[in-house]
């Protein structure tokens, strides 16, 4: 087991703090010595300024616009604080078409095609490939991704950072979006899985000795005692607050001792 330690980046809007990576642009040597090129990336956003509204490519179009090693982004967020009144872009109203999307960004009138909705804290977020997005103001979120950093961007809200229109435009798929809702005990979708643990005292598990990937625990809320056991009897102890995050190894025996909440955080295997 291992804390890991954020890597903080300021921007515009706010600042993110890249919690889990491997990713070459926000790489933590820590966890790069156990787990080499990780699949996920891990983030906690503070949005005090609305971000672009952006959409991301699929594995299939991140390797063909950008080159073969290239991964695609999809996404969830969960949110951990919202201002009363806090919302984000998800999605497009209607089913446009990608000509209409384009005349709408070139008319600045992309706004009128945006599906705004408002958050409150707990809420769940799942962000396929494709899907067009903006985090808003006053909002405080966990994001778990693919390790990918390709962002297309089609509005900034007058700021004058680079767009990328025609990528962007060209990746969107307007699908079915889900229903927003507060996290329930476990989301699977093809590349990770989240399972949210209420912490009353003690929760213990065993992370699969059967794994190819780390296993990453966040704390959502609360404080305590995380204490680890690995194959050989090595033991690991520290104490976490809330927003800390842990990488377990394949085959470690891991108890908390707290209160609040814990997500677990895994891989799917074999589509990564």
């Amino acid at each position: 087991m291992v804390k890991l330690n954020p890597i903080r980046s300021e921007k515009v809007w706010g600042y993110e703090d890249w919690i889990a990576s491997t990713h070459p642009d926000g790489c933590q040597s820590e966890f790069k010595a156990l787990v080499k090129d990780y699949p996920l990336l891990v983030k906690v956003i503070q949005a005090n300024d609305t971000l672009s509204v952006q959409v991301h490519p699929d594995d299939e179009d991140a390797k063909r616009l950008e080159g073969q090693n290239c991964r695609g982004k999809t996404e969830c967020w969960y949110v951990l604080s919202a201002d009363e009144g806090a919302s984000l872009v998800y999605g497009l109203k209607g089913n446009p078409s990608k000509e209409e999307i384009k005349t709408a960004i070139n008319e600045k009138n992309l706004e009128s095609l945006l599906n705004r909705v408002t958050v409150k804290k707990g809420d769940f977020i799942f962000i396929p490939s494709g899907t067009v997005h903006a985090i808003g103001g006053g909002l405080r979120l966990l994001e778990v991704q693919q390790s990918c950093n390709i962002t297309y961007r089609l509005y900034d809200w007058g700021r004058p950072r680079e767009l990328h229109i025609e990528k962007g435009v060209e990746v969107i798929k307007n699908e079915k979006r889900q229903e927003i809702k507060p996290l329930g005990e476990e989301f699977e979708c093809q590349y990770f899985r989240l399972q949210k643990e209420p912490l009353k005292g003690g929760y213990s598990f065993l992370v699969s000795p059967s794994s190819k990937e780390a296993e990453l625990i966040f704390v959502s809320e609360g404080e305590g005692w995380i204490r680890a056991t690995d194959k050989s009897g090595l033991k690991t102890e520290f104490s976490f607050k809330k927003e800390e995050i842990f990488a377990l190894l394949p085959g470690e025996r891991i108890t908390l001792e707290g209160k609040g909440e814990v997500i677990r955080i895994q891989t799917v295997c074999g589509k990564n």
